[in-house]
């Protein structure tokens, strides 16, 4: 199977005022911008719409477009870190590396959990070498650590916090899956459309990054995207 069947629905490349308009924190080292979802980071290997392609219009008088400093899965809407130069970069780099930056997802998951809060703690490893970047849990694996909070429930629906206390490929996806109430619209480990809708129901919602040692750490809030807003609703989501 190829990547393709990760692209729900295609979404074009972003102008220069659209990247702009996402953008959400913005300093001397860093800007955190909003991705939409279905968007890929990276340009693939058969080219392609992504979001670096827009980069050129967030140097904001800088002599070089910022670079990614982490990554999110295609159809993962929310908070992206940008380092906006190479010292910057490389700190952000290792701050995300060795844990300190906290990161809040909001998932809808099918179903969900009988309690209202918990740790999942569950090894995570490649399914096989054919599709190297889907992933299985696995006794043998990486250690993978999420906490979760149920924030709301409501028709078959959990409206649920994840937070990564490490940072694997596809890890919320996967622990959500196996722990049976996947995330609405996952393509791959639940029970999403291999087109159309529901898009994927997860969203990079806020990130706090402590990148200078005599300054707060910097917390960023990404609103929640319009294909969530429904199912939000219905788990009493309020709109805030």
């Amino acid at each position: 199977m190829s990547e393709s069947l990760d692209r729900v629905t295609e979404v074009p490349e972003l102008t220069g005022d659209e990247i702009q308009s996402r953008v959400l924190h913005r300093d001397g080292l860093m800007l955190v911008i909003d991705k939409p979802a279905g968007l890929p980071v990276h340009r693939g290997p058969k080219g392609g719409a992504n979001l670096e392609s827009s980069f050129d219009a967030l140097r904001f008088g800088l002599p070089r477009p910022p670079v990614l400093a982490h990554r999110l899965d295609r159809d993962t809407s929310g908070c992206l870190v940008l380092g906006r130069h190479r010292k910057a970069t490389a700190s952000l780099g290792l701050l995300f590396k060795h844990g300190r930056i906290s990161k809040t997802y909001w998932a809808v998951v099918e179903g969900g959990p009988a309690d209202n809060e918990g740790v999942i703690d569950m090894p995570i490893g490649r399914l096989n070498a054919e599709r190297g970047w889907w992933q299985k849990p696995d006794p043998e694996g990486q250690p993978a650590l999420t906490n979760w909070k149920v924030l709301g429930r409501g028709e078959g629906l959990s409206w649920l916090a994840l937070e990564p206390i490490t940072g694997r490929t596809h890890q919320l996806r996967v622990h959500a899956a196996a722990m049976g109430w996947p995330i609405v619209g996952d393509n791959i480990y639940g029970n999403g459309p291999r087109f159309g809708e529901p898009r994927l129901h997860l969203h990079s919602r806020e990130i706090v990054i402590p990148l200078s040692r005599n300054k707060d750490p910097v917390r960023v809030v990404a609103p929640a995207p319009a294909h969530l807003l429904d199912r939000l609703r219905r788990c009493g989501w309020n709109g805030e």
